[in-house]
């Protein structure tokens, strides 16, 4: 020990640390970890947080999420059983549940997703092509197959919801199963998969718009038509009111007028029982009135010396003292 000199000391320590450090590795909680020696896989995959050794520079670490992961397909086109062409637009949820299978035939995850691309894409396509276009963009929680109840009285078709026999969630459950099938050998779990976004081809696009458009304005000619009908309802009845209400105020004229000329007349008939004066004066004044109706404006009035109404124009005999 005496020979040892302090270069060697601190060499065979820094050698040691580098030992220690190629021997030792870390795992996350997100992650797992593949062994691999000589580019092969060693015993299983380790999936516990903490520190970890192996062979120094014989065995490499590979490490590998253990946490949900996204897959976003890209928009294909595609036509349904109706041959109507659509662009749908997918995603998915997936994780890595065998990490040694999936190193072994997909090795990361730039191939997980290629993979993914083939069979999630082929599956969609098969799944839409045996679907008609209702059943691929409609989902029915309990609603019968009726019009809405806006729409009860629009003609013909317009917002008729036609039966569907299964619907979209059902079509995404089919896709899923069968790709999960297929995935399952090599070590993924597919999660789910869903339809993003579901647009008509640009070449149907501008007929489905112009029948969209067509039934709206057929809905619409069938309010105007309601409200038109509602107004004249209004107007009718307005007229009806308004011909009642002048009906009961002429005849309550007609009855004010009525008891006022009954006084009028008891009233007379009071004056001409009392005196010859006061029955001369009624009849004076009378007769002033009959010729102030008979003499207006340019009236030319004929009348005989024996009238009872030239008598005044001819003298007026003052009533004795």
């Amino acid at each position: 020990m005496k020979n040892v000199t302090l270069p060697a000391l601190i060499g065979f320590g820094l050698l040691s640390v580098f030992l220690l450090f190629n021997a030792s590795y870390t795992v996350n909680e997100t992650e797992q970890v593949i062994i691999t020696q000589f580019g092969k896989p060693v015993g299983d995959p380790i999936s516990d947080a903490g520190l970890h050794f192996k062979i120094p520079f014989i065995q490499e670490v590979t490490r590998i999420e253990k946490r949900f992961l996204e897959w976003d397909g890209r928009p294909n086109e595609m036509p349904t059983k109706d041959k109507t062409y659509i662009v749908v637009d997918t995603f998915g949820r997936w994780r890595i549940h065998d990490a040694k299978q999936f190193f072994l035939r997909l090795r990361d995850e730039r191939g997980a997703l290629s993979r993914l691309d083939d069979i999630l894409g082929s599956e969609t396509r098969n799944a839409i092509a045996k679907h008609e276009l209702i059943e691929v963009i409609r989902t029915t929680k309990d609603r019968q197959p009726d019009r809405d109840a806006v729409l009860v009285d629009a003609p013909g078709n317009v917002g008729v919801l036609y039966p569907i026999s299964k619907g979209r969630a059902k079509i995404e459950e089919e896709i899923f199963n069968k790709a999960s099938e297929k995935l399952t050998d090599f070590g993924i779990e597919l999660l789910d998969v869903r339809f993003k976004r579901i647009n008509y081809n640009e070449s149907v696009q501008q007929r489905i718009y112009d029948r969209m458009i067509s039934e709206r304005q057929q809905i619409a000619e069938r309010f105007r038509s309601e409200g038109e009908g509602e107004a004249a309802k209004i107007l009718g009845k307005k007229e009806r009111d308004l011909l009642e209400i002048e009906s009961e105020a002429y005849k309550r004229v007609q009855e004010i007028q009525g008891t006022a000329d009954a006084k009028a007349t008891e009233i007379y008939a009071s004056a001409y029982n009392r005196s010859e004066d006061s029955v001369a004066f009624y009849e004076f004044i009378k007769t002033m009135e009959t010729y102030e109706e008979m003499l207006a404006g340019d009236s030319t009035l004929i009348l005989t010396t024996g009238s009872d109404i030239f008598k005044f124009l001819k003298h007026v005999n003052p009533p004795a003292q």
